[in-house]
């Protein structure tokens, strides 16, 4: 595939594994249709699918290249957003927000507090308790580098899930544009 990839870009995805499944399922509220994602992360630098380097939380928060990770061996599927409403500056400032996050260790006390809010029907509570950088999760880290860019997924970044994340992004159609669906990363 042909694609570049632009600074700014997120990046969700759909894993195989329990944990993955978990984070869905955990992440979807009464009524909701099916979470399709359970990851989130932002594009760095500027490539193609090859050569674009991200910034996600996992183990640790780290900076990489996207196929390294998501390419043809591995079984998760990738989706690619592109942010439409974003100055230049803006994108900077996302992009060393979400490096300052490279290095800290991932916050799994977070999806605890997460799964607390689930069991109370999404109420925003242990998470706001959990609020801190020093260990981040996903989607917050995404959340937290657009909200100094003053852009935002419809929740505060605490609260933010990759599902809160694919649902915004895919219903504001005029601030974001698919550059890959949610699938394989092949060649």
């Amino acid at each position: 595939m042909d694609i570049t990839l632009k600074s700014g870009d997120i990046f969700l995805t759909k894993g195989p594994g329990l944990i993955s499944w978990l984070i869905r399922f955990c992440s979807r509220s009464i009524g909701e249709k099916r979470t399709k994602v359970n990851h989130a992360g932002v594009v760095a630098t500027e490539g193609t699918l090859k050569t674009a380097e991200i910034v996600e939380s996992v183990a640790v928060a780290r900076r990489c290249l996207l196929w390294e990770h998501y390419g043809p061996r591995s079984k998760n599927a990738v989706a690619i957003y592109r942010p439409l409403n974003l100055t230049p500056d803006q994108v900077a400032v996302i992009v060393a927000t979400a490096e300052r996050q490279v290095g800290k260790k991932y916050g799994i006390w977070k999806l605890a507090a997460h799964f607390l809010d689930w069991l109370l029907l999404g109420v925003y509570l242990f998470r706001r308790l959990a609020n801190n950088g020093d260990y981040p999760i996903c989607s917050w880290l995404v959340a937290y580098a657009f909200s100094k860019a003053r852009k935002n997924f419809g929740v505060p970044p605490g609260a933010a899930e990759p599902d809160d994340i694919w649902d915004f992004v895919n219903k504001h159609t005029d601030k974001y544009m698919c550059v890959h669906p949610l699938g394989q990363l092949r060649e």
